[in-house]
């Protein structure tokens, strides 16, 4: 029974340190690269545009507050690579999690970008492909070189994970008011 228990709580541990290791995964320090261009130990995460080699950076101009939407959850009008995106904050989502739809809007070729894994969605896991956005701005806090991922499936709404809200100084729900700082 004690062995058991230990063998439970080791599987859970493995399981956990797999996870947090996909929510903080680096990429290297080498000048940007476009997704099709040579493969690299990257983790996975193909490099967009000519931003900076350094790790994320947030600038900020104040806070947002964001109203609960009538379906309980809260949402943003983000500034992703200078085109706006609805997205639906999730906080318990590791990464951004961009639609086909938007990507494509962003100028993301998502047909180019190897599929990196398996995401878990409420209708079943998907493929998802990585890549690292230059910026995501939401009414002026702008965190940029932010992890994301494509994932093919219909989730009606791009979401704005944790690879941005825990770059943010604070994130404060009060009543039906999302504070981000």
């Amino acid at each position: 029974m004690l062995g058991r228990f230990i063998l439970l709580v080791a599987g859970i541990a493995a399981i956990s340190v797999g996870v947090a290791g996909v929510a903080i995964r680096s990429t290297d320090s080498q000048a940007p690269e476009i997704a099709a261009a040579k493969p690299k130990d990257d983790g996975g995460w193909s490099e967009r545009g000519g931003g900076s080699s350094s790790g994320p950076s947030v600038s900020s101009s104040g806070e947002v507050r964001l109203g609960r939407a009538g379906d309980s959850h809260f949402y943003a009008d983000a500034n992703v690579d200078g085109t706006n995106i609805r997205m639906m904050v999730d906080s318990g989502a590791s990464v951004v999690a961009l639609t086909r739809r938007d990507a494509e809007a962003v100028g993301i070729d998502v047909d180019s970008l190897p599929v990196a894994g398996m995401a878990r969605t409420a209708g079943g896991d998907v493929p998802m492909r990585r890549v690292v956005l230059d910026s995501v701005d939401i009414d002026g806090i702008e965190v940029r070189r932010v992890e994301a991922a494509v994932v093919d499936a219909d989730m009606g709404v791009s979401l704005l994970g944790q690879s941005y809200l825990a770059k943010l100084d604070a994130v404060n729900v009060e009543g039906d008011t999302m504070t981000l700082r």
